[in-house]
C-alpha cells in the first residue's frame, strides 16, 4: 500500500536519478525530453517493449529496473494510448493507474516526466487531473484498523513532475485538490461506521466547513418543528439520536445573484423503519446519506478553490429506525408545504426527507435551480446498474448539462421520464399523495413524490444509489465509497455557472 503524501512541480527536463516515469503513446510515440532520456538506453526501447508487448496503449505499462546506460534506479514507461482521444477524466485515470503501479512497486518518490502536449495550457491541465487521480487512488479507509493493521507502515510517495510551465501546473493542482479534498471528505462520511457518524456529528463535519469560508447553520428539532417539517421529523421520531438539517453557504459569485442550491438525503442509517429491511446487506446502509456526503464534498470542493459562484448546500440528517416511537405504514403526515403525505412503507423515507429539506431550500433561498442527491431507491439499479446515476428533471437545459458535465467527469448520469401519467402512481384517496407508487417504475414515482415539492423551481433529483457505494472498484477507487457527485457537480459549476 502507499499514499499520495507530497507533490511537487519542477521544470521539464531528463530525469538523471530515482525513479522516472515516461508517458508513451501510441506506437511508442514519446514527447521530446522523453526522447532525449531513452537515447542513452542500452539497446533502446524497442527490443525490450516488443518483448514485453507494450506498445503504449491506454492504461498499460512497462517497468524497467536499472536500466542499462541510464542513471535511474528504474524506468516506467506508462501508456496514453492516442492523446489526442484524451479527456480530463482519462487523464484522472491514467493518474490513478500510475499510483497503483508505484504502489505495488513500493516506489517512494518518482518523477514523471509530462511532454505530452506542445500547448503549455492543456499540459498544465492534464497534468493536474493526473495527479488528482493518483491522489484519489491512495485513498484508503483504515481508521479503524488498529490490531489487524499490516506491520509494514505504507510507503508515503513523493511525486514530483517535470512540466513545460510548472507555475501553471501548481495553480491547476491547486483547483483539483481541493476537488479531490472533496471527494475524498464525501467517500470517508458514507464509509464512518453507523455508531460513530449520526446526525448530530455528521451536522459537525459539515460545521467543520467554517474553517474554509463555508457559512454554516445547524436546524435542530426545535428549530424544524417550528417550521413544521413534519415528513422529515417523522423519519427520526424512531431513533433516540435527534434530527439535523445543515444549510451551508458558499458566497463566492456577485452579491445578489441567485444561489444555486444542492440538496442531499442523510440518511445516516437505515432500517427500514417498522417496514424493516432483510438482514442480508443492511450493514450498507451506513451508506444512505451518500446524498448528503456528496453535497458536504461539494461544499468543500467550491470553498477550497474559491470558486466565484454562490452556492447553497441543505443536508437533511436523520436515523431512521423501528422503536416503539417510529412512524407507521398507515400514518398520514403533513409536509412542510402543507402537503398531506400517507405513508405506506416506511422504508421509502430518503423522499420524506428530502420533501422538506427540497421545500425549505426553494422558500428561503430562491435559488437558480436545485439539485438533490439521494441514494433513493434499488430500482434504480436494477435499470442502470453502477455506471450511471438516474437523472430526473423538469428542465431540458439542466439536463443536457449534467449529461455533458458527466461525460468530461467520468461520473455518468442517464435521463428517466417523469409524466403525469407516472404522478398519478402516486394519487391516493387519504391524503394529497402517497410515499410509495409500488414496485413498478419505482425510481420514477420516487422521483415524482420529490418533484411535488419543488414549487416549479427548475430541478433535477440524481438517484444515486448505484454509484455512491458498493461500484465495482477501478482506476481511481479500490475502495466501497466513490464519492460520487462531488466531481459531477463541480464540473458543472465550472463550466457553466462560475462569473
Amino acid at each position: 500500500m502507499s499514499k499520495l503524501t507530497k507533490v511537487s512541480f519542477a521544470a521539464l527536463s531528463p530525469v538523471t536519478s530515482g525513479v522516472a516515469v515516461l508517458l508513451s503513446g501510441e506506437d511508442l510515440a514519446f514527447g521530446p525530453t522523453a526522447t532525449d532520456m531513452l537515447a542513452s538506453l542500452s539497446g533502446g526501447l524497442e527490443k525490450v517493449a516488443k518483448i514485453a508487448g507494450f506498445t503504449g496503449k491506454k492504461g498499460t505499462s512497462l517497468d524497467l529496473i536499472a536500466p542499462a546506460g541510464l542513471e535511474l534506479d528504474r524506468l516506467i514507461v506508462l501508456g496514453v494510448g492516442k492523446a489526442a482521444d484524451l479527456d480530463q477524466d482519462a487523464w484522472v485515470k491514467l493518474g490513478g493507474t500510475l499510483q497503483g503501479i508505484l504502489a505495488s512497486a513500493k516506489v517512494p518518490a518518482a518523477t514523471l516526466v509530462f511532454d505530452a502536449f506542445d500547448d503549455e495550457t492543456v499540459s498544465a491541465e492534464c497534468a493536474a487531473s493526473m495527479v488528482m487521480g493518483a491522489k484519489l487512488r491512495s485513498y484508503d479507509f483504515d481508521t479503524y484498523k488498529i490490531k489487524s493493521a499490516p506491520k509494514e507502515a505504507p510507503v508515503k510517495v513523493k511525486l514530483t513532475l517535470a512540466v513545460a510551465d510548472p507555475k501553471a501546473a501548481k495553480n491547476a493542482w491547486n483547483t483539483c485538490d481541493g476537488i479531490s479534498d472533496g471527494v475524498v471528505l464525501a467517500r470517508t462520511l458514507v464509509n464512518e461506521p453507523p455508531n460513530v457518524l449520526g446526525p448530530v456529528e455528521f451536522a459537525k463535519a459539515a460545521s467543520d466547513l467554517s474553517s474554509l469560508g463555508v457559512d454554516v447553520e445547524i436546524l435542530t428539532e426545535k428549530e424544524m418543528k417550528k417550521l413544521k417539517m413534519g415528513a422529515l421529523m417523522a423519519v427520526a421520531q424512531g431513533s433516540v439520536r435527534p434530527p439535523r438539517l445543515a444549510i451551508m453557504k458558499w458566497n463566492g459569485g456577485k452579491k445578489g445573484d441567485a444561489p444555486l442550491a444542492f440538496v442531499g438525503k442523510g440518511v445516516v442509517f437505515d432500517t427500514g423503519g417498522i417496514s424493516i429491511k432483510p438482514g442480508a446487506s443492511m450493514d450498507e446502509m451506513k451508506g444512505d446519506m451518500g446524498g448528503a456526503a456528496a453535497v458536504t464534498g461539494l461544499m468543500k470542493a467550491l470553498a477550497s478553490r474559491k470558486a466565484k459562484v454562490n452556492a447553497i448546500g441543505v443536508i437533511g440528517l436523520v436515523e431512521n429506525m423501528p422503536d416503539g416511537n417510529a412512524y407507521r405504514p398507515g400514518d398520514i403526515l403533513t409536509a412542510m408545504s402543507g402537503e398531506t403525505i400517507e405513508v405506506l412503507n416506511t422504508d421509502a423515507e430518503g423522499r420524506l426527507v428530502l420533501a422538506d429539506a427540497l421545500w425549505y431550500t426553494q422558500e428561503r433561498f430562491k435559488p437558480a435551480f436545485m439539485i438533490d442527491l439521494a441514494t433513493l431507491t434499488g430500482a434504480v439499479i436494477i435499470a442502470l446498474g453502477n455506471l450511471n446515476a438516474g437523472l430526473f428533471t423538469n428542465t431540458d437545459e439542466l439536463a443536457e448539462r449534467l449529461d455533458k458535465a458527466g461525460k468530461l467527469s467520468g461520473e455518468h448520469v442517464w435521463r428517466l421520464p417523469l409524466s403525469a401519467g407516472y404522478d398519478k402512481l402516486i394519487d391516493t384517496p387519504n391524503a394529497d399523495v402517497k410515499n410509495t407508487g409500488g414496485r413498478t417504475a419505482g425510481s420514477i414515482t420516487a422521483a415524482q413524490f420529490l418533484q411535488r415539492f419543488t414549487n416549479d423551481v427548475p430541478w433535477v433529483h440524481l438517484d444515486i444509489a448505484g454509484t455512491a457505494f458498493g461500484a465495482p472498484k477501478d482506476e481511481i477507487n479500490q475502495g466501497w465509497a466513490s464519492g460520487y457527485g462531488v466531481r459531477l457537480l463541480d464540473r458543472l459549476v465550472s463550466e457553466y455557472y462560475e462569473a
